[in-house]
């Protein structure tokens, strides 16, 4: 049992607190307040001083599918033999041992979700982590938690480089179709005739009955418009994964007010076309039209540590402070469906937070102590 007292922070809730109590038994938060009784049993923390988050989010990420300073070896999140890969999923190729998750925990990052690549047009499931442990089942938040899609220029370049379809941003849209038809007769015979299994028509017909969203890589205007158009003709739930140039047609997207947008990385440089347009204003534009989003390193592009800078940098430029926190933690678990358990700081909730040693937005300070589900995962010598 843990108690944090004389403590001030955000909600994560797009509300502030001070001197609030905060009660944690059993890897939840089981009272909040500034009248909260102290067990004589409980560990005590006074954060008089500090300032106290919910653990951060990072909505897509490729952490310990794309590992960090092993080379080729360490890259198993694009399985490019085919241009759908519906059937493979990042649990398998997931390495807890990543540095990357020693660098979320000492980032505030508490959960995250991992996705494949963007090389194909589907390419495979995805599922959210916490961010401590030895074993990838026993991190598991949801699994699965979406189906990657990609639209755009990588899927052309990986396989209409290799003389194969697709060639076009048409030919892209396309094989997304036909897949998409392709389990819905699957469906169809399924329940006429006792169907020999198929996992990949398994997979998408699992977004077809709306058991999880379909999550599409889109960084241009044009590419967010098809998106769009493909989420009415099939009636299926997705996000859209960068947004990049979303400012652009922001009325239209916010016609659309059941879509939630991951940004990012936009802390980056702008090395391909779909780049060129990429800035902070995406941040602000979405935040004036209220499309909900969540802020994303894309992890390693960005690397996970720097979710928080990702913030500041949008504060710094125009962003609201409260929004900017919210894009961290309570709206980036609405992006994943896991609000109910993470993303703020209240009562029933999982115990994932951070210590900071000052304001978070200030980028001269850091988490001096994270906890996932109760338990103190890291703490600054």
């Amino acid at each position: 049992m843990h108690v944090i007292k004389n403590v001030t922070g955000y909600n994560g809730r797009g509300e502030t607190f001070e001197d609030t109590t905060i009660l944690i038994k059993n890897g939840k938060i089981e009272a909040i307040g500034t009248n909260v009784s102290i067990p004589e049993a409980a560990q005590v923390i006074d954060a008089k001083g500090k300032v106290i988050t919910p653990g951060l989010i990072d909505v897509h990420t490729h952490l310990g599918v794309f590992e960090q300073g092993i080379g080729s070896e360490g890259h198993d999140f694009n399985e490019t033999s085919s241009a759908t890969t519906a059937e493979i999923r990042a649990l398998d190729g997931i390495n807890p041992f990543d540095q990357g998750f020693e660098d979320a925990r000492q980032g505030g990052v508490t959960t995250v979700q991992v996705l494949p690549g963007s090389a194909n047009v589907i390419g495979g499931e995805m599922l959210i982590v916490k961010t401590a442990g030895t074993v990838v089942d026993e991190m598991v938040v949801r699994e699965p938690s979406g189906l990657k899609a990609a639209t755009g220029e990588n899927p052309k370049r990986v396989h209409g480089g290799k003389g194969r379809k697709p060639n076009t941003r048409m030919g892209v849209a396309a094989i997304l179709r036909q897949k998409l038809v392709e389990a819905q007769n699957y469906i169809e015979a399924q329940e006429k005739e006792d169907k020999a299994r198929d996992l990949e028509m398994e997979q998408i017909s699992k977004v077809l009955k709306k058991e999880m969203p379909l999550r599409v890589h889109a960084h241009r205007a044009e590419d967010i418009a098809t998106v769009l158009r493909i989420k009415k003709e099939f009636n299926i739930d997705l996000t859209i994964e960068h947004g990049t140039e979303g400012h652009l047609i922001t009325d239209y997207i916010a016609k659309h007010d059941d879509v939630s947008i991951a940004v990012g990385p936009t802390m980056t440089s702008r090395s391909k076309v779909e780049l060129a347009n990429r800035g902070w204003h995406t941040l602000t534009a979405f935040a004036d039209a209220g499309i909900p989003f969540a802020i994303t390193t894309d992890h390693p592009v960005v690397t996970i540590e720097h979710l928080i800078t990702s913030a500041i940098m949008g504060v710094k430029n125009g962003l609201d402070e409260s929004v900017a926190m919210q894009a961290l933690t309570y709206n980036a678990a609405k992006h994943l469906g896991v609000e109910d358990s993470v993303g703020s700081l209240e009562e029933g909730k999982d115990a994932d937070l951070v210590l900071w040693d000052g304001d978070p937005f200030d980028l001269r300070n850091s988490p001096v102590q994270t906890m996932i589900n109760g338990e103190w995962v890291f703490t600054q010598q």
